[in-house]
This record gives C-alpha cells, sequence and structure tokens, in this order.
C-alpha cells in the first residue's frame, strides 16, 4: 500500500515536477532538453545492446564513476554502457568525459512512476545496473528487479544522519533495499548502517573517487595559471554553497587588511553551481574586490600576470585544474550544515584541505585525511582565514601536508577492481 500512495504522490507531483524544468531553465536553459526522456521516451535512441547501465544523478557522481565506467568498457568489450542522469550539469560532465567515446550512450532518467520506469527498461533492458552512491528510487528498484535485471547501490555511502531518516521507514526501507542485488559500500561505517536497516547483500568496496586521477592535461594547466599568480599565495575556496561565500569573503577582506607574512593573497572562488556564477560574480564586486573570471582568460597563453583579488572559476570539469592551481583549499559546504564535498580530488593533486565542522556526508574520507595530515579542520570562516595564513605562512608546514595529502589519496585506492569483482560475480563472467 505504501508503494501504491508513494506512486499517487508522484502521479500528482508530475506536473508540478514538470513545471519545476521551466522554473529551474530561467537560470540553467538545459533543463528543456530531452524532457521527453523524463517521460520514458527513447524513440530517438538506438537501443541495440547489450547495455550496461551506470546512473549518476549529476556532477559529482558523474566523475566519481568515471574509474568505474573505463574498468568496464575495458572489462566487457561486447557491451555499450549506457550513462544516465537527472540534471544537465551531471549530462554535461559526462558529455565532457567521454563524448569521444562510440560505446557510451547518455540519457536522462525517467521520473520515478512504475510505467515510466517499465517503458525505460523495456527499451534498453541492461544487463546489470549500478546506482552511484545514494540514488534510491523505490519504483525503480523494484521495477528492475521483475525485469530480471541486477540492480547494484555502487560506491554506496549512507551517513548518520541519512539513516536515522530512512530508519523511519522500518520494514519498508529493508524491504526496497532488499530489491538490490548488492549494495557496495564506502566504508565500514556505511555498512553497518545498510546492514541495521535489514540489508544483507552488502559488501565494502571502497570509495571509487580515490581511484579518479585527474587527467596530465589539467594539471598542467593548473601549473600556467599559478605561474600567473607569481608570489602571491593562492588559497582555492572549492565547491562553496549559498551562504558560505559572504563569509568567506568578509574574513578575506580582514586578512588582506592585515597582510602578515603572506603578503597579498588571492581567492581562488569556486561556486558548486553554475547557475551562480553571475550572482557570485555581483557579490564578489559589491564586497569591493577586483574580480577576474575564468572564462574571460586563455590560461594556454596568459601573457599577464593575474592581479584581481578574486580569481572566479566560472567553468565545468576544471576542478583538477583549480586545484593545481592553488596552494591550500578549502572544501565548501562544510561551514554550514550541508555535510561538505569531496577533499580527494584536492588531495591526489597535492594540495592539502582545509574543512569546516559539517563533513557528515563525507566523514570517513574527511577523518581519515585529517589522521593523515592532508587535511585540517576549522570552526569557521575566521578560523579557516587564519589557519590559512599560518599554514601559507610557513613553508616546511605546508610541504609536510603536501605530501601527507598525496600519501593519503594513494592508500585507499583499489575501489574500482573490488567493484569490478562484485559486479562479475552478478554477471556470470
Amino acid at each position: 500500500m505504501l508503494r501504491v500512495l508513494y506512486s499517487l504522490l508522484w502521479l500528482v507531483a508530475l506536473p508540478v515536477a514538470l513545471l519545476r524544468l521551466v522554473w529551474r531553465a530561467r537560470k540553467e536553459p538545459g533543463y528543456l532538453e530531452h524532457v521527453g526522456e523524463r517521460l520514458g521516451r527513447y524513440g530517438h535512441l538506438p537501443a541495440n545492446g547489450p547495455w550496461l547501465w551506470v546512473h549518476a544523478v549529476s556532477v559529482g557522481e558523474t566523475r566519481a564513476a568515471q574509474p568505474l565506467i573505463e574498468a568496464l568498457l575495458a572489462a566487457y568489450p561486447s557491451h555499450r554502457l549506457l550513462l544516465t542522469h537527472m540534471t544537465p550539469t551531471g549530462r554535461q560532465t559526462g558529455a565532457q568525459l567521454f563524448g569521444k567515446e562510440p560505446r557510451v550512450l547518455q540519457c536522462y532518467l525517467p521520473y520515478d512512476l512504475p510505467w515510466l520506469v517499465s517503458r525505460f527498461l523495456r527499451y534498453f533492458h541492461p544487463a546489470a545496473g549500478m546506482l552511484m552512491e545514494t540514488e534510491v528510487w523505490p519504483n525503480l528498484v523494484r521495477g528492475a528487479r521483475r525485469a530480471g535485471v541486477p540492480l547494484f547501490l555502487v560506491n554506496a555511502r549512507l551517513s548518520p544522519r541519512s539513516y536515522r531518516r530512512t530508519a523511519r521507514f522500518g520494514r519498508v526501507a529493508a524491504a526496497m533495499y532488499s530489491d538490490f542485488a548488492g549494495v557496495l559500500a564506502q566504508t565500514a561505517g556505511d555498512a553497518e548502517r545498510f546492514n541495521a536497516l535489514g540489508v544483507e547483500a552488502v559488501q565494502i568496496t571502497g570509495n571509487l573517487k580515490f581511484d579518479m586521477q585527474p587527467a596530465p592535461a589539467s594539471v598542467e594547466r593548473g601549473g600556467h595559471l599559478r605561474q600567473a599568480f607569481g608570489e602571491r599565495a593562492v588559497l582555492a575556496a572549492a565547491s562553496t554553497r549559498e551562504g558560505e561565500e559572504p563569509m568567506l569573503l568578509d574574513a578575506f577582506s580582514r586578512w588582506q587588511r592585515v597582510g602578515g607574512e603572506v603578503p597579498r593573497p588571492a581567492l581562488l572562488l569556486v561556486p558548486r553551481h553554475p547557475q551562480r556564477f553571475d550572482e557570485v560574480a555581483a557579490m564578489v564586486a559589491r564586497a569591493g574586490f577586483t574580480v577576474q573570471r575564468r572564462s574571460a582568460m586563455d590560461i594556454d597563453h596568459l601573457s599577464a600576470p593575474i592581479t584581481a583579488d578574486v580569481v572566479l572559476g566560472d567553468s565545468m570539469g576544471e576542478m583538477a585544474m583549480y586545484f593545481a592551481a592553488s596552494d591550500l583549499a578549502f572544501i565548501g559546504g562544510s561551514l554550514i550544515p550541508l555535510g561538505g564535498q569531496n577533499l580527494i580530488e584536492s588531495c591526489t593533486v597535492g594540495t592539502p584541505v582545509l574543512v569546516g565542522p559539517h563533513t557528515f556526508n563525507f566523514a570517513q574520507a574527511t577523518n581519515d585525511a585529517i589522521a593523515a595530515g592532508g587535511c585540517l579542520r576549522v570552526a569557521d570562516a575566521d578560523d579557516l582565514i587564519g589557519t590559512a595564513s599560518r599554514v601559507l605562512s610557513d613553508p616546511a608546514r605546508l610541504a609536510d601536508m603536501r605530501a601527507h595529502a598525496r600519501t593519503f589519496a594513494g592508500l585507499h585506492r583499489g575501489a574500482t577492481t573490488r567493484t569490478l569483482a562484485a559486479l562479475a560475480r552478478a554477471l556470470g563472467t
């Protein structure tokens, strides 16, 4: 009965969901493209497989899926890869990563109504499906089981907060997760929480994000960008969220006025959501800073030093470049209670990390990075700037943190191999 009620609620909400696409398209026109796919209409796409299906809702999940997708393409040369998303930015990221791979096809996942899910599964009928991290849709999961499609939750994470919310549904939650062929958890803590929900088919395979390797060209371009700052120290504020930028800019202003042993530092500010780029650029200007936008720069032919107080990273798919251009990186979503973002990519390129008090979405990785010496936790924006000033004015300490960050990232690799082994058993290979 609960599943029927859920489906009825979805049916009632469907017009609202479609209107929401129109609303969001005001800032991100991509939301009005391929709308038919969200309603299970795929006749314009080739159906010939066999297909392996990976669902990555948005940018972070798509990037995390990269090593798995590359491994699947190599391990199953006779299969094609269906990559589904829910956001235009996720789809754009997938196109950047795999647009030149003829065996990869991208589309949107349909809304979670039984008949829309059935259309999707009938059209492609994948040999196996993989949902990234936290993307659990009850009708999709049940529909896959009924269609004989083994479905896995891969790189799965379940924070204590999410566990408490999910546990309220008791046996209903357990029944939903039991429809998965397997849950491949990032950490022992995630696995314990899944087990506590009554999920039995749980394996610990690790975090795929540790297996992400930045493109050498991106790191090289980051080096070019770093050179343009000259002797100025560069602090990146990456994946910042609404409400964080004012706090950061206020504290950064005081840092510039005080000066000290870090002469005129530069802030490389990268908002998480592209629809906020213009808003944040205006915010920086109102705060009295000079600002230079990445979109107006030719990184490969920088002919003059960067003198702006703030460089706005208003581009997609270049986070590795931004980290490589920085001496120290703050990871956003952690000054306010949003749970933080992925710090692994910064550590991989050897840029040590600062995080705020709220990192519950990436608790294990953050705690491990702190224990390894590649990350420091700060209490608020003022503490962030104070800590950054102390680290950046101490070359020996900064070099030590760089080495620890790289070591931390290297020690946790191997999730792709373990995930592939679990999938191979389901595929009978």
